[in-house]
């Protein structure tokens, strides 16, 4: 009996599967939460074998485990080779991730400082621009509850200024999902007094941040020894 007398059908390996369907793709079109268990571990292990695809193979590996992945991190490098497919490397790939996964669960979540003070955006911006001998334009991203998202360096210039261009700001904050920002440049001079284009530019971006629902909160102009804060002195 030839295949062409039987109702077998191979099956369809990865490549030939919807753009959307295939594991790597859908995770970068719908994000990892989309993606099945035994789609994760097919990228894991990478490929499967000449009658099975990838995600075959893993499908197999969790029913080993009982379709359990607290079962499945119990198994050793030598119980996941036996399965058909699972070589050293893939079996070294799935044991890390579990591990990688169960050291997750057992460290804290790193709290991230919260800004309720301009001394405290002062704190957290400081070390960046502490002994330089030109200017820099920074700013805090912060999220809904003024947790800072991270601080992101928008230019650099010479002593006496730096251009700090509105698009690369606001781009900044849209690629980081800010909430609110607070802009922030030195003066290495030591002085603290802000200048009409400091007075200028700051009312642009607050305008913009308004019209983008990105508040800036504060600008603070920093030197080695001290701030001053534009919301404090009632410029902003």
């Amino acid at each position: 009996m030839t295949f062409e007398e039987t109702d077998y059908q191979a099956p369809r390996r990865i490549l030939s599967w919807a753009e959307e369907d295939r594991p790597r793709e859908k995770l970068l079109l719908k994000g990892k939460g989309a993606l099945t268990d035994a789609e994760l571990i097919a990228i894991l292990i990478g490929s499967g074998t000449r009658e099975l695809s990838a995600v075959d193979v893993s499908k197999i590996i969790l029913q080993k485990a009982s379709n359990n992945l607290n079962e499945l991190a119990k198994l050793s490098i030598k119980d996941l080779m036996k399965i058909k497919g699972i070589g050293e490397a893939k079996a070294i790939s799935i044991a890390a991730a579990l591990e990688l996964g169960r050291r997750r669960k057992e460290s804290e979540a790193i709290r991230k400082p919260r800004i309720t003070s301009s001394k405290d955006a002062y704190d957290q911006i400081r070390a960046y621009l502490l002994d330089l001998p030109h200017e820099e334009f920074w700013v805090l991203l912060l999220s809904r509850s003024n947790e800072v998202i991270r601080p992101v360096q928008i230019s650099q210039g010479g002593v006496s200024g730096t251009v700090a261009d509105p698009k690369i700001i606001f781009k900044a904050a849209l690629e980081h999902l800010a909430s609110a920002m607070i802009l922030v440049h030195n003066h290495p001079s030591g002085n603290l007094k802000p200048s009409e284009a400091d007075k200028e530019l700051t009312k642009r971006l607050v305008t913009s941040g308004k019209l983008l629902d990105i508040p800036i909160l504060d600008h603070l102009i920093v030197t080695d020894h001290s701030y001053l804060s534009f919301a404090d002195e009632g410029i902003l």
